[in-house]
């Protein structure tokens, strides 16, 4: 595995595993004006997942750009994109 697909691996599953919550609808939130670019090591503010969209290509081996809506402990709904590894199996 390739040094680019491994740091992309560990950054998406350090946003993963910071989530305390799972994915559910709500839609009382204010929204956020535009969605963040997620960043290795960017402190997020995670309160509460709303949703997660799943990078288009995760059928892929490939690394794709995935969003998710999230509400932070001010109540505030942000959004965030951040790169995704696809779902891929070698058998």
């Amino acid at each position: 595995m390739n040094t680019q697909r491994r740091i992309a691996v560990l950054a998406a599953s350090a946003l993963l595993a910071s989530f305390g919550a799972l994915a559910d609808t709500a839609g009382n939130q204010p929204v956020a004006a535009s969605a963040d670019d997620y960043a290795y090591g960017m402190p997020l503010d995670v309160a509460k997942v709303i949703s997660i969209t799943p990078a288009s290509n995760v059928a892929d081996c490939q690394v794709g750009t995935a969003h998710m809506v999230y509400v932070d402990h001010q109540g505030q709904t942000r959004e965030v994109n951040y790169r995704e590894m696809g779902n891929c199996s070698q058998l």
